[in-house]
């Protein structure tokens, strides 16, 4: 796409004699159209107006009689201002086609990110406590971020900055010596923590003196009292044993696990930079530092001396940009932290060189709520990801049963199609949104579902398979591909093509829905070529390899563009 755009691009520049405007701007300002009535590739000229003085209507017309076609490109039509490219069929049909069978698994890879370093900070969940919805939601969000970024070829470091410090582990080291008889370490040590977190909590706010004491543990704890540094370590390992279980059914793995306890002897130097630039500012008997645009100060030092999670976010940074030389270090986290973020970033400028502060990147995610509403804690209303995974399996293997007693590894297909329609439910709603939790409706093997999407890549492949075609048995340069003109075969063909494009569009605008919603669009376009066009009983041999062609085609970029989302294909289904 990439390429046309800049063919494009070219034929319209040629025509212009203006200095003001460069090819550059013009590529960028090249769509495509969302009524394919409208050509491949659409130009607006309203941006041309003012540099040349004219109506969009006359410079579109003017560009087009002046204008000289590349081969790839069959014509251009002028509809209210706007200059509506099509392209030559038959050079698409053969150029995408013999590209995707040639490059197979490699197609949508490009290099584009060579020799730059990306951060993706994501998952971050806070350690003594069990994973629940929310964090799945921040968990596939950041892991498909880092994955379409290293499919074009970025150097990419992932990082779970674990939230393993601050003054709540005082107050749990308190109801730990409380209650730890009462529980069994052994047996969801996770919930465990958790309720002992909360009864001990519920105490503190009828008894003062227990967050005095939580205050005095966590004070200890930040000056290294060895007795509380190893309970504390406890609580960090066996949530990290639970937590490393689900992120290995998740497929994530882990660059780094420094959470905010790693900072907590990287802060002083912090504070010091910020007091010598004489931007630490007293408040109240805290330290803070003003941020501007409207916002409140950023608090670097609590009344008290204390350091906050914002003082470890700002170690982070700087540590970060001595570490990693990053072009960009993206966070992803709940809209709830979008102030903290714009505070932290906007503090950063006083620690790190511009290119670092600049490429300080907060991805904000919406809420997931039940049907009955919030999730709550407090309430009891929340759904954990150990159960949601188990349940979203057995209901994919109930499901599978009914259609069918006799499916082969019906263990694996389950988890394939249960875990993968968990995946795709949270990553194709724009990650601003929020989103009503309906397990049932995630399940569905048809509209715009995960189960659907590998539906479409397991009747691919069987097609596949009773028309005896492999890839690996064809000369792809002997496949007649020019017989494939049918209009549904054409536009299954320009939709595979926007693969790379779409990969890219996704990175660029941290938005794993587009790559989500283009393979609900790919696989909508197949089966409007399955409808029309036979693909089996076909008595010309030529047109069968080229439509089995096209077929093994759809089910690479499916195959490429789930596996980038963190979601495998089942071989059947």
């Amino acid at each position: 796409m990439e390429e046309i755009k800049q063919i494009i691009a070219t034929c319209i520049y040629d025509t212009l004699d203006n200095e003001n405007i460069t090819l550059e701007d013009i590529k960028l300002k090249i769509e495509v159209p969302k009524d394919k009535q409208n050509g491949d590739f659409a130009y607006p000229c309203f941006n041309l107006a003012k540099s040349l003085r004219k109506s969009p209507v006359n410079i579109a017309e003017d560009i087009k009689s002046k204008i000289k076609l590349d081969d790839k490109i069959e014509k251009v039509e002028v509809v209210n201002g706007f200059l509506n490219f099509y392209l030559n069929d038959l050079d698409v049909v053969n150029k995408v086609l013999k590209e995707i069978l040639n490059k197979k698994e490699e197609y949508g890879k490009t290099d584009i990110g060579k020799g730059i370093n990306i951060i993706v900070e994501y998952s971050s969940p806070n350690i003594a406590k069990p994973f629940h919805l929310g964090h799945f939601r921040n968990t596939v969000l950041g892991k498909a971020l880092y994955d379409l970024y290293k499919v074009q070829g970025y150097n990419v470091t992932s990082i779970n900055h674990l939230g393993d410090w601050g003054r709540q582990f005082g107050l749990l080291i308190e109801g730990y010596k409380r209650f730890k008889d009462e529980y069994d370490m052994n047996d969801n040590a996770l919930k465990a923590l958790s309720d002992i977190y909360t009864r001990i909590n519920k105490l503190s706010k009828e008894d003062d003196s227990i967050m005095d004491i939580a205050r005095d543990n966590f004070k200890k704890l930040e000056q290294g009292d060895k007795q509380l540094l190893e309970l504390w370590q406890s609580f960090r390992d066996l949530s990290l044993k639970e937590y490393d279980r689900i992120y290995k059914i998740l497929g994530c793995n882990f660059d780094s696990y420094n959470g905010e306890a790693f900072y907590n002897d990287k802060m002083q130097e912090v504070i010091d930079i910020l007091d010598k630039k004489g931007v630490l500012k007293d408040s109240q008997g805290a330290k803070v530092v003003e941020v501007g645009n409207n916002m409140p100060p950023c608090i670097v030092l609590k009344s008290n001396g204390s350091t906050i999670y914002a003082t470890r976010d700002l170690a982070a940074i700087l540590y970060r940009a001595r570490t990693y030389d990053f072009t960009k270090c993206i966070y992803v986290t709940a809209t709830e932290q979008i102030l903290h973020f714009k505070q932290i970033f906007e503090v950063a400028k006083y620690l790190v060189d511009e290119k670092y502060q600049k490429g300080l990147v907060h991805v904000a995610y919406g809420m997931i709520r039940l049907k009955t509403g919030k999730m709550s804690t407090r309430d009891g209303n929340v759904i954990y990801i150990n159960d949601l995974i188990n349940d979203a399996i057995k209901k994919s293997k109930d499901i599978m049963l009914n259609k069918n007693q006799n499916i082969e590894n019906i263990d694996l297909l389950s988890k394939q199609i249960g875990i993968g329609a968990l995946v795709f439910n949270y990553l194709k709603s724009g990650k601003n949104k929020d989103i009503i939790f309906d397990l049932d409706e995630t399940l569905r093997f048809d509209g715009e579902t995960g189960p659907y999407i590998q539906y479409t890549y397991v009747r691919a492949k069987s097609l596949l398979e009773r028309a005896k075609f492999n890839i690996e048995d064809v000369k792809i340069d002997r496949l007649n591909l020019d017989l494939l003109t049918q209009a549904q075969e054409v536009q299954l063909i320009k939709e595979l093509e926007k693969l790379t494009s779409i990969i890219k569009k996704a990175s660029d605008e941290y938005e794993p829905s587009i790559l989500a919603r283009y393979l609900i669009d790919v696989a909508t376009s197949f089966s409007k070529f399955y409808n029309e066009c036979s693909v089996i009983n076909v008595e010309d041999d030529e047109l069968k390899d080229a439509r089995c062609a096209l077929v093994y085609a759809t089910s690479v970029v499916i195959k490429n563009g789930l596996k980038i989302l963190g979601i495998d294909c089942p071989d059947k289904m």
